[in-house]
């Protein structure tokens, strides 16, 4: 009767753990996931102008794009410049706009919403090159 009582008591140590690693396997999915949720996406163009593109055009494009955070939900932050850089490693791209986002979701949002559809299929006429990169950060 005693080898009984243990064979129990350790099939249920056994199972206890089971339920316990399942949980810690569970939360640490959440976790992750969660984590991910609230890592910000920076969202960088930059811009190569056609040749023949006068200042008032690059003034347009530079305030349609500053319009769109606050047209468009998600974004946190907006910055944009003229580049300035002594390097001369530019390749012709003499425009950059960065667009934080509250996360990925929103960045994914971004993308086709219409205002943004509406503004980029403006840019055709004037845009000569566009660079696009993309990044998480905290």
């Amino acid at each position: 009767m005693r080898g009984w009582k243990i064979l129990v008591l350790v099939a249920f140590a056994v199972s206890a753990l089971s339920v316990a690693e399942v949980a810690a396997e569970k939360a640490a999915r959440k976790k992750a996931k969660e984590t991910a949720k609230g890592k910000r996406i920076v969202h960088v163009v930059a811009l190569k102008f056609k040749e023949g593109v006068t200042q008032e055009q690059i003034e347009k494009v530079c305030k349609g794009f500053a319009e769109l955070k606050d047209k468009i939900p998600g974004i946190v932050k907006y910055q944009s410049g003229a580049n300035n850089s002594p390097e001369k490693l530019n390749k012709g791209f003499t425009h950059c706009f960065i667009v934080t986002f509250k996360n990925a979701k929103a960045r994914d949002e971004y993308l086709p919403h219409p205002v943004h559809q509406e503004f980029a299929k403006g840019l055709g006429e004037v845009i000569a090159d566009v660079f696009v990169i993309d990044f998480e950060t905290q």
